[in-house]
């Protein structure tokens, strides 16, 4: 079998249940593909291939003696490098917790190892899931594998590159104010911030208590849902999970199609509120031209400018992040990036009543999206405004990076899936994001997964120069 590392993760899963795929052989062939581009890539903070080959005999053995079999079962994975596992490290990409050896599992690690899944190593991200890209710190930032002379988006930067480029089908990220969908949109995977609630956070390091995440990020819609399967559900050492809630099988409805959904487009969020670049705004009116195609009515829909949302989430993020960071800051400074430093600089300067403010407003926000599902079984609008930029012009980043619309769904709670839609002129992904209600995750992945048949961009490949 030619170009394993192509295989989607529900090819590879279901070549190693028929016997046709070893999982030591899938293994071998995505660490030689890592060894070949993760010098260029950087997406890696600590690869593991001696433990993921050890993992990999460890789950042949588990389907010869055919008992406890997933679709993770000898499926590589990586984790974001804010997410703990037992022995390792987990440095947050920061000099501060270089020696930071983990004393147990996350929720979401002790998941994917009774899965039968294989932990192929920690991924890149940006210091503290704020600070970056940075060039000031212990380990180099992620790169676009579609060009890596650009972003790969952030701050999941990693878990993004590492999955687009081959060297994994499967990542998690976290996303706080966008962080699994951005390096998503950018490197055109698809990334999924499930409802509030739906995923623990338990071993995770915290930015922003309130509105961190932990999702899934691979090249398929059905590959998301099936790792989205793998990690949700209850966990009592995160009150924020949620008990009563039904946990269904996230593919059932995944070829049901969007005939009579009816789908409300945000469109001044990207044409209004902020001006997306002409590709990105034509590639999202065009996904809502393929919806209506498909049988989906999709009509344009009014809520509060996109800078309501986004100064909600500021507020309340730099806030949460300095409560965090606070006795770091004051006593190490220097051992942050300078990226870093700036960007938690703002939390000095918000107050008690500032915060109270902030959570007020998310409150009125949330119930604002929250109403518009009485109409629309899902929304839709951006991602980003624009295809990744430079990696080395600090300022484009700057002024780029808060150019989105991922933020508003962080406010929310809504679970909210980016999707790929194709390649700019300059050949860099573009991409749009589906939202729905909550604990509704199975009817985003519905018209994700038909929109992906009509534009199916993960059988296209970066070329990594």
């Amino acid at each position: 079998m030619s170009d394993l590392h192509w295989l989607t993760l529900k090819q590879a899963s279901d070549a190693i249940q028929s016997g046709t795929l070893s999982p030591v052989e899938y293994t071998q062939a995505l660490i030689s593909r890592t060894e070949q581009l993760d010098p260029k890539l950087n997406a890696y903070i600590k690869f593991t291939p001696e433990r993921a080959l050890s993992d990999a005999h460890k789950a042949e053995d588990i389907i010869k003696e055919n008992k406890s079999i997933t679709p993770m079962t000898g499926i590589p994975y990586g984790l974001k490098d804010i997410i703990d596992v037992k022995g390792i490290e987990n440095t947050a990409h920061s000099k501060i917790l270089l020696e930071n050896i983990s004393q147990k599992n996350a929720s979401v690690t002790d998941k994917l190892i009774s899965s039968g899944g294989i932990l192929m190593g920690k991924l890149a991200l940006h210091e503290f899931a704020i600070g970056g890209p940075a060039f000031d710190l212990p380990f180099p930032p992620a790169r676009n594998p579609w060009n890596i002379n650009h972003h790969p988006g952030g701050s999941s930067s990693g878990s993004g590159s590492a999955v687009a480029s081959g060297m994994l089908p499967a990542a998690l990220g976290t996303d706080t104010g966008g962080s699994v969908r951005n390096p998503a949109t950018s490197c055109g995977i698809v990334g999924m911030k499930a409802t509030y609630g739906r995923v623990s956070k338990s071993g995770v390091i915290p930015l922003s208590f309130s509105l961190d995440h932990v999702g899934p990020m691979t090249r398929t819609v059905e590959d998301n849902a099936l790792l989205l399967n793998a990690i949700a559900g209850y966990d009592k050492n995160d009150p924020s999970t949620e008990q009563n809630q039904k946990l269904p099988d996230f593919t059932e409805f995944l070829q049901k199609g969007v005939s009579g959904l009816r789908i409300g487009l945000i469109r001044h969020f990207y044409t209004k509120d902020l001006q997306a670049e002409d590709e990105m705004c034509k590639a999202i009116d065009n996904a809502a031209e393929t919806f209506r195609k498909l049988g989906a009515t999709v009509e344009e829909i009014n809520v509060s400018p996109l800078s309501h949302f986004s100064s909600c989430n500021s507020i309340i993020m730099y806030s949460e992040a300095l409560s965090i960071h606070n006795k770091w800051y004051k006593e190490r400074p220097s051992d942050y990036s300078r990226a870093t430093r700036t960007r938690l600089m703002p939390g000095l300067f918000i107050n008690g009543e500032d915060y109270v403010n902030a959570l007020r407003t998310r409150t009125k926000l949330a119930q604002e999206i929250n109403n518009q599902f009485a109409n629309f079984d899902l929304i839709m609008t951006a991602s980003s405004m624009e295809e990744a930029c430079r990696i080395d012009e600090p300022e484009t980043v700057a002024r780029t990076y808060p150019r989105q619309a991922r933020t508003v769904f962080n406010i929310s709670g809504h679970p909210a899936c980016s999707v790929p839609t194709g390649l700019s002129t300059n050949g860099l992904p573009l991409g749009f994001q589906i939202a729905g209600p909550y604990f509704d995750e199975s009817t985003v992945y519905q018209a994700a997964w038909s929109y992906e048949q009509e534009n199916p961009f993960h059988k296209l490949h970066p070329e990594i120069k």
